[in-house]
């Protein structure tokens, strides 16, 4: 165990923190901050149906695709890495989960219009992410082929045992409910819908996470109304344990920037490389579409409803002294402000939040095998190991679950920043292209691959 986690302190303190800004912030000099002037395309762009038809009603659509997206980042990051965050990192975690998701934007939008560059035709959907624009753009085989087993096992495996271990101590808490029980039910309701593949994953959750997320948004707005007094103190609260000299000396402020960088990547997945595999599936007219798309899920996901998590816990005086952690936090905060409901709440929310992230995370596992081999007995038996691996976090300490989600999320993320900042400049070329169609009048751009020539005989379905 010790090892492991002097592992996980090297990656994360010398490598990614530096990365993961570095690349953010070059990319959002390199956009021109697009994922704050055209924040309001990205919200025209939510109705989107795909600008060149959809004759046989197989194709994912952008809302589609936004939803699948949204549903493996909406998870027990949003509600346990929050307070996981601020128990070990201080109220000052949460500053930094607001820079890197605001900064970060731009890194997603970048790997996702590069998925839909550099996109393939698959049986039902367009297929890509991270591994194709690896073999294709960089011609890596070899790294796609890297990043395609690292993806396979950060999400299918580490994150959903994260999410299932989470979901067992949430239930716990409210219910009493053995996490043997609780671990069975998730494992069989999983398997029955990702054997149904991406058409009924895309089905369930474009009906779960609008719901979720909303009813969540909802409590949490009404809570911070009931608090509002008590909002310039929090925020004030939250600035100065990340910048305050007491925590400089005590070297908190280095705590509050790694929880709030690893949860928030953890959250909204930013420079991942994970929502660039359902971004591709998204039948759109321009690669630049599924990539404001996807920058709007970033924000969706850290500034609205992390930030939701991160008031409750402040706002009702909960204890942060490490003795409550996770989602019993979280549990905790609500139970303080609404009363005891407030933890079956959180329990039932989180089964929506969990669920739909497990069916999420196990789509870009899904995505991934098929890069590396057509065996459909290869695919049936990822998806028995993905049960395997729900059961497994169930019965699993949350500690080890969050470390080994972590390595694997690390390691993951080191090699797609290496890849789009190698590519990073035929997104900007794309986005120059939507730009200069939407300044000429044209209201829905379209692309064709002969507006891209150096790249030309890479595209294939443009």
């Amino acid at each position: 165990m010790e090892i492991i986690n002097l592992i996980n302190d090297l990656l994360w303190t010398y490598i990614l923190v530096a990365l993961l800004l570095g690349c953010a912030v070059w990319f959002t000099w390199k956009t021109h901050f697009v994922q704050f002037r055209m924040f309001k395309e990205m919200i025209r762009l939510l109705s989107d149906s795909g600008g060149k038809g959809n004759a046989e009603g197989k194709h994912i659509s952008s809302f589609q695709a936004f939803a699948i997206s949204i549903a493996s980042r909406v998870g027990t990051g949003n509600l346990a890495g929050v307070a996981t965050a601020i128990a070990v990192g201080g109220p000052g975690a949460v500053f930094w989960m607001w820079v890197i998701a605001l900064f970060g934007a731009s890194s997603s939008f970048v790997e996702s219009t590069l998925a839909q560059l550099y996109k393939i035709k698959g049986n039902d959907s367009f297929i890509g992410g991270p591994a194709y624009y690896m073999r294709q753009g960089l011609k890596r085989p070899w790294m796609g082929a890297l990043f395609a087993v690292l993806i396979t096992i950060t999400f299918g495996f580490a994150f959903n045992s994260v999410q299932s271990n989470t979901l067992c101590a949430a239930f716990e808490g409210a219910f009493g409910l053995d996490h043997a029980v609780v671990g069975s039910i998730i494992t069989t309701l999983t398997l029955l819908i990702i054997f149904g593949g991406v058409q009924r994953i895309a089905k369930v959750s474009s009906v779960i996470v609008p719901v979720m997320a909303l009813g969540y948004i909802a409590l949490a707005l009404v809570i911070v109304l009931l608090n509002l007094q008590e909002l310039p103190k929090v925020l004030v609260l939250i600035i100065s344990h990340a910048f305050g000299w007491e925590q400089a000396l005590g070297g908190g402020i280095g705590m509050a920037l790694m929880q709030g960088i690893k949860r928030g990547l953890f959250s909204n997945e930013a420079g991942m490389g994970s929502a660039p595999n359902v971004a591709a599936t998204a039948h759109v007219s321009h690669p630049v579409k599924q990539g404001l798309i996807q920058t709007l899920g970033v924000f969706t996901d850290t500034l609205l409803i992390c930030t939701c998590t991160a008031f409750i816990i402040l706002f009702s005086g909960a204890p942060l002294d490490g003795s409550t952690n996770g989602v019993q936090l979280t549990q905790h905060a609500l139970t303080n402000e609404i009363g005891p409901s407030g933890g079956i709440f959180i329990a039932i929310a989180l089964f929506f939040f969990a669920f739909s992230s497990i069916l999420g995370n196990y789509y870009y596992g899904e995505a991934n095998v098929r890069y590396l081999t057509h065996r459909k007995w290869v695919l049936s038996l990822y998806r028995l190991l993905v049960g395997g691996m729900v059961m497994f976090g169930a019965l699993t300490t949350l500690d080890l679950a969050w470390i080994l989600a972590d390595i694997t999320m690390g390691l993951m993320a080191l090699c797609n920043l290496i890849a789009i900042s190698l590519l990073g400049r035929y997104a900007f070329n794309l986005l120059e292209d939507y730009c200069k169609q939407k300044r000429a009048g044209i209201k829905d751009p379209v692309f064709t691959k002969d507006r891209l020539k150096e790249v030309e005989k890479e595209i294939e379905c443009w």
